[in-house]
């Protein structure tokens, strides 16, 4: 018992490690983009129904160097700010499957091909399930962008603007979002432990059956655009196809339990449902596509090993992240003790 609460610490710790520097920077470009960014702007180019605000969001997300941590404070913010539930879902899958970082590894990596490939399947891939989200879950005509009650929306802009986006950023976003984080953490943890680094190893070749268990372990598990790219270098280089490496790559990076839990307690139950259903789809789609064209063109695409983060900034990210939420959650937690004295009294 003590060897596996041992093994679930270092998987948690692990995945905090992992995951905490791009979540830090998404919590810091979400408070820019609540203060610099007003909601009718968000609201005239992603709010509303229609094709365009999907391909807006699927393209806004393509390039920007955030994962599927990182992504949601972004995309929550997004949303607050006016964008439309089909919108937040479009840039929700098509950030964290790339970005100019990953773009550019990828290449270093994989060649051109992939390099090519990853975001135009990220584009794709956020314009189905925001559409999805339009048909299953529509939005009725007058609530379809729902009302910004931050204090980076309000009319009175006493603070300086640096203040107000780092609050909104590191306090009010955290707090919203902290509980459901933490949950999908822990469930990320244990999936971290119990799978052994080697486990795709046995899983060689191409064909359906591989991408499935592929995109079985992919979706819960945490992996960043960036950091996926050697792991699928190394399947391909162990004889895995370049296919199923590609349904790692997009399940890997677009989701994770953290992801989920907050996608379905802030955007809801269908919302989420369509965001599994759209990655899982979308990538088996990707990976048997992607063969065809390897085979047909007959191209070399692995290459030499690049660059990761040190370890000291994601050691030191994993604390300030536990600090952030830590106060994050025991502020909302005291706010509402608050609230329910007042109601008693």
């Amino acid at each position: 018992m003590a060897e596996l609460f041992e093994l679930f610490l270092k998987g948690f710790w692990g995945t905090l490690a992992e995951m905490s520097p791009y979540l830090l920077f998404g919590f810091f470009v979400a408070g820019l983009l609540s203060v610099f960014v007003s909601p009718q702007l968000v609201e005239r180019h992603l709010g509303g129904k229609g094709i365009w605000p999907l391909v807006k969001a699927s393209a806004f997300g393509v390039p920007l160097p955030l994962c599927s941590c990182g992504v949601i404070p972004v995309s929550m913010s997004l949303r607050k700010h006016g964008a439309s539930k089909g919108a937040a879902l479009a840039f929700l899958l098509s950030t964290p499957q790339t970005g100019v970082d990953s773009i550019l590894v990828t290449l270093s990596l994989l060649g051109p091909v992939y390099a090519i490939f990853r975001p135009v399947a990220a584009l794709i891939t956020g314009m189905i399930g925001g559409g999805l989200v339009q048909l299953s879950d529509p939005e009725p005509a007058d609530e379809s962008q729902p009302a910004c009650t931050d204090a980076c929306c309000s009319e009175k802009k006493q603070k300086p603007k640096i203040v107000r986006a780092l609050r909104h950023g590191f306090v009010t976003l955290p707090r919203d979002i902290g509980k459901a984080m933490l949950i999908g953490l822990i469930i990320a943890a244990v999936i971290s432990a119990v799978v052994p680094d080697d486990f795709f190893a046995p899983f060689l070749g191409g064909g359906i059956l591989a991408m499935i268990i592929m995109m079985a372990l992919g979706i819960p598990v945490y992996v960043c655009a960036t950091a996926s790219v050697p792991v699928a270098a190394a399947l391909i280089a162990k004889g895995v196809s370049p296919g199923v490496a590609m349904v790692f790559l997009m399940t890997g990076p677009a989701t994770n339990a953290a992801a989920f839990m907050t996608i379905w307690s802030v955007l809801g139950k269908k919302t989420a449902i369509t965001y599994i259903i759209t990655v899982a789809g979308a990538a088996i789609a990707a990976g048997l596509l992607l063969d065809r064209i390897v085979q047909g063109i007959g191209a070399d695409i692995v290459s030499k090993p690049g660059w990761m983060l040190p370890p000291v900034v994601k050691y030191i990210s994993a604390v300030l992240l536990l600090a952030v939420l830590t106060f994050a959650i025991v502020r909302e937690r005291k706010t509402s003790a608050g609230k329910d004295e007042q109601d008693r009294t």
